[in-house]
């Protein structure tokens, strides 16, 4: 469950994925840009995550998220496809997501099916939901990373949000951010 690495905090704009997670698999997404997938440590290995998430510093959710190839697509660009566990009204493309990754649930696999694919991310989110409710991520959810003011924050120039470490990690004794 816990690897090198982790907890790992991003941050970062929503930008548009291949559109399959709410169309195909009705199971949506919200993606991060290149940047921050290219600003993952080395420690972090494809697969699929659980933790915490929030779209513009807004309601703290837990989520699921896939960082890889999604070998049953055959992507070229590895990618970071959060599914948060909540249902959203809107879609929210350019809102500031805000995640922190706290345990691996398992590697990538490819699937024979895509009904093979969406049991397996159902069963992603039945077990990050079960190891989300252990009081010991409690400190996670409510850590101020998903509160901090925009004066915390320096923006590169590629638009992408980053977070200083300084101040963030009042509640946690490590923390790597994208």
């Amino acid at each position: 469950m816990f690897q090198a690495g982790l907890p790992h905090f991003a941050v970062g704009p929503i930008v548009k994925g291949f559109g399959r997670g709410s169309r195909e698999l009705r199971i949506p997404t919200a993606n991060y840009p290149d940047e921050v997938v290219q600003n993952l440590p080395k420690e972090i290995a494809t697969g699929v995550y659980c933790g915490f998430a929030s779209v513009n510093k807004e309601e703290v959710h837990k989520m699921v998220m896939s960082i890889g190839w999604n070998p049953f697509y055959e992507n070229s660009q590895k990618t970071m496809e959060t599914h948060i566990m909540h249902n959203f009204q809107d879609d929210f493309y350019g809102a500031e997501l805000r995640v922190v990754m706290l345990g691996y649930l398992r590697p990538e696999k490819k699937f024979n099916s895509v009904d093979d694919l969406i049991a397996e991310i159902r069963a992603d989110i039945d077990a990050a939901d079960a190891l989300l409710n252990d009081s010991k991520f409690s400190v996670y959810r409510t850590n101020c990373f998903f509160t901090e003011d925009d004066n915390d924050q320096q923006k590169s120039t590629e638009g992408v949000q980053k977070t200083r470490r300084r101040g963030l990690c009042n509640h946690v004794e490590s923390c790597i951010l994208s």
